[in-house]
């Protein structure tokens, strides 16, 4: 007589919904102190946020991830894959398609709508998406998804690293995944020594003053000299780190969300052609070239001040 199949419990049922909705990877965490506030508050003293004060806000909440929903107790932490397999070229491969927040909190949003009529009642929630004041790393640790890199990516050991973090935080009691607690980097400085402006103080420690990512999309006033030709050919943003990453080279994947296919403004140009067309465009051009673009948080005058750099 064969034993009926066990009923799949309902971390499993929500885990199983994610994938549906498209996320890579899913994992359950336990909110409460992040285990990393103490190391990110020394991080802000030291200066290494440059210009983005907006990193200070609500310190709270950022310490304490029970803080931002009454009565969370979970977070169902997820990753969404954007194609480490493209070629390298002047745009950060994260940024060559359409804007990954309003994708995954939509994602995230019907997964919370799902939950509740599971469980037949409102529960109070919230996504977020590296937008507020969440150490989401940490809790993506929490929840198993991986670890932290020197390159202070969290790298996925099936994966690699080149994914967007997400979490839902709900009250509801879940029973959490097991942490990641391994660090699999082992005597390997790859990505510290292909950093093209050495912006890594220390593993794991970047001084975003010195990013590429930092020079090209959040810095608003103009790029040190010194490190002007330290950009190379990039444009806006940079995946050295990542591209140099045992672990990326073995496991990253092929671009598979279609959201994230390289629009016409960028698809097929080097950094010279990409520059040039910037230097020329109107406002309103950029604007209908870039909906919905990520690129439109360096802003057209921030873009022409990247494509001078790099011509020069």
């Amino acid at each position: 007589m064969m034993r009926p199949a066990p009923t799949p419990s309902f971390e499993h049922r929500i885990k199983a919904q994610a994938y549906g909705h498209g996320f890579d990877l899913v994992g359950i965490a336990p909110l409460g102190v992040a285990e990393t506030a103490a190391a990110f508050d020394a991080w802000l003293e030291r200066g290494f946020a440059g210009d983005m004060h907006y990193l200070e806000r609500r310190a709270d909440v950022r310490r304490d991830s029970r803080l931002p929903v009454p009565g969370a107790t979970c977070a169902i932490v997820v990753a969404l894959d954007y194609g480490g397999r493209q070629s390298p070229g002047p745009v950060a491969r994260y940024a060559r398609g359409d804007d990954y927040h309003d994708l995954m909190l939509d994602r995230l949003r019907a997964l919370h709508a799902w939950i509740e009529s599971e469980v037949g009642r409102p529960v109070p929630g919230k996504a977020y998406v590296d937008t507020g004041p969440i150490l989401e790393r940490d809790l993506a640790r929490r929840a198993g998804l991986g670890w932290f890199g020197k390159n202070a990516n969290l790298i996925n050991p099936g994966m690699g690293s080149y994914f967007f973090i997400g979490s839902l935080l709900l009250a509801l009691e879940l029973t959490p995944d097991a942490p990641f607690e391994t660090d699999h980097c082992g005597r390997c400085t790859r990505c510290l020594d292909a950093c093209p402006t050495q912006a890594f103080v220390a593993p794991g420690v970047l001084d975003a003053q010195r990013c590429i990512s930092y020079l090209t999309i959040e810095l608003r006033g103009d790029i040190p000299v010194e490190l002007r030709p330290l950009l190379g050919s990039f444009v806006y943003g940079c995946d050295v780190c990542q591209e140099v990453c045992p672990w990326n080279r073995k496991f990253a994947r092929e671009l598979s969300e279609p959201a994230f296919v390289p629009r016409e403004a960028l698809a097929g140009k080097d950094a010279r052609a990409l520059a040039l067309e910037l230097l020329t465009m109107s406002q309103a051009e950029f604007s209908a070239a870039f909906k919905s673009s990520p690129m439109k948080r360096a802003k057209l005058p921030g873009l022409k001040r990247n494509s001078s750099v790099v011509l020069g």
